[in-house]
């Protein structure tokens, strides 16, 4: 059992919430995250160049010059890739770099990525974060009180469209919801913030 302490936006502790590893995969599956996080990286490659190949640049088909009697290099058409805005001999060519891996596997790798924040004490946890008013001013002093100096992953129970428009200008924060959670965001991120209440969703 680890115990996970609640905050309120002060920062100052006033509950704490009693966590079983169990419902989060029990350990840290190390080789798991290095699938994931291989999986994530490779999808954001575009894969989407595209150079032209001698058949399909513009220019004219006539062979330059005879073949024998000029002194010259025998040469075909001015498309020749060796030809100065000749086609690419070697053309690349659109490529799919996706990965893939199972519904299961991935909602492992998010736990095993929520239990290694856990262990290392980078979450916290909010009782709840209903601002007054969205200014920017008031979600940077809630990351001061809480100690939060690099960047930051906010996971909420649902939308909250105050703290999107105060959290949106604070550098190295990225906003999301528990239901979108995943290995990729939560480890590319220092702190993972969160509510009771989504918290409570991630273990349900």
């Amino acid at each position: 059992m680890i115990e996970v302490p609640i905050y309120n936006l002060s920062g100052q502790k006033v509950d704490t919430l009693t966590l079983d590893e169990a419902k989060l995969g029990g350990q840290v599956k190390k080789e798991l995250l290095k699938q994931a996080l291989v999986m994530y990286h490779a999808n954001l490659r575009q894969g989407s160049v595209r150079t032209l190949a001698r058949g399909e640049v513009a220019g004219s088909t006539r062979k330059m010059f005879r073949q024998k009697g000029t002194g010259n290099a025998r040469t075909g058409t001015i498309r020749n890739p060796v030809k100065k805005g000749g086609g690419h001999a070697k053309q690349k060519r659109p490529k799919d770099w996706r990965l893939a891996m199972p519904r299961k596997m991935r909602q492992a790798a998010t736990n095993s990525a929520i239990l290694s924040k856990i262990q290392s004490q980078d979450v916290r946890v909010l009782e709840n974060i209903d601002l007054d008013q969205p200014k920017t001013k008031v979600m940077a002093q809630v990351y001061k009180s809480l100690g939060i100096e690099r960047s930051c992953l906010v996971a909420l129970a649902e939308r909250n469209e105050a703290v999107e428009r105060a959290s949106r200008n604070i550098q190295r924060t990225t906003l999301t919801t528990v239901s979108q959670l995943n290995a990729w965001d939560i480890l590319r991120n220092r702190t993972l913030l969160l509510t009771r209440q989504g918290l409570e969703q991630i273990l349900a």
